[in-house]
């Protein structure tokens, strides 16, 4: 899925939580699970059945057999199962699992509820569109070009009340990360996946596009980019670079996210979002540490004591 370079800076919006806290102090960012975006029709796409009944049958019996060996295997590495009998075992459970299938979706298409041509052409291709979507079991870290953006800060900054952390890319990590497109298609071809599962490249990349990297056309504000790894919480491999924070930030937030930040062996900068005066526009702009850090903590008690020499001197008074 080779594609454009990266940007220099990628940005991700958020509240301010513990959970936010916690990814800063460990330096760790969480993949998605994909199911749990809130775009339902992100990330699934839909079969195009352009081949015929009996390759889709081929299609469908080589998707299933390689998903239930790998899980099998994988329970029989918990195990400690691997002999050459636990290998057999596996390779005719995987087979029985297709015909199992193939065999459902014979009787089910004798069903006089399917009112169309080819009821077995479609139950096949639902159930390759759903095999599809399960081979795809990584997580997704989404990032936006911008750290300006008004609906960004409205969406996922809490109302500009979070912040936005910005990452540089490494080199070795920029393999892993993808531009969205927007608009256009949700079809994937039959033939594109037949001949992804046999080994073609050129078919991979569009099939991987398809089911990971497009989006509808009322997202493209997001200007978004996403770095795929395996789900779940995960050491970072970016470079947090900066921290911009929204405009109804509370200064306690900034104060308290700029010190928990204090110590790090690779010092991150500070800004804070700015509307333009007289526009729908807004500017990052450098946070001024030092006036921060002099205003806070506070001791309120403090100026009660600022005046107590005032005091011992009224008493001295005749």
């Amino acid at each position: 899925m080779a594609g454009p370079t990266p940007p220099k800076r990628l940005y991700k919006y958020r509240s301010f939580s513990d959970l936010t806290v916690g990814a800063l102090v460990h330096d760790t960012i969480y993949y998605a699970d994909p199911a749990t975006f809130n775009d339902p029709l992100d990330t699934k796409p839909v079969l195009d059945t352009d081949i015929g009944a009996e390759a889709l049958e081929g299609c469908l019996t080589q998707m299933i057999e390689t998903r239930t060996h790998a899980e099998m295997s994988a329970a029989a590495n918990t195990i400690r199962y691997r002999g050459p009998k636990t290998l057999e075992h596996i390779d005719r459970q995987s087979r029985k699992a297709a015909e199992r299938l193939l065999a459902d979706v014979r009787y089910s298409a004798t069903n006089p509820i399917y009112e169309m041509d080819d009821p077995k052409q479609f139950l096949l291709g639902q159930y390759v569109q759903e095999e599809l979507l399960q081979r795809y079991g990584k997580g997704v870290f989404s990032m936006a070009e911008r750290a300006n953006c008004p609906l960004m800060w409205s969406h996922y900054g809490d109302q500009h009340r979070g912040l936005c952390l910005g990452f540089s890319v490494p080199p070795e990590v920029s393999g892993d990360i993808y531009k969205i497109s927007y608009g256009g298609s949700r079809l994937v071809q039959a033939s594109d996946v037949v001949a992804m599962l046999a080994g073609s490249e050129e078919a991979r990349r569009r099939v991987d596009e398809a089911v990971l990297l497009k989006k509808a056309q009322s997202w493209a504000y997001e200007r978004e980019w996403r770095l795929i790894g395996p789900r779940g919480e995960q050491n970072s491999p970016l470079e947090l670079e900066e921290i911009v924070f929204g405009m109804r930030c509370p200064p306690t937030v900034m104060y308290a996210v700029i010190q928990t930040l204090e110590k790090r062996d690779r010092p991150v900068r500070f800004f804070e979002i700015r509307e333009q005066w007289g526009r729908f526009l807004l500017a990052k702009r450098s946070v001024d540490v030092s006036e921060l850090q002099a205003m806070l903590p506070r001791r309120h008690r403090s100026l009660d004591c600022a005046f107590d020499d005032l005091d011992d001197l009224d008493a001295d008074r005749p």
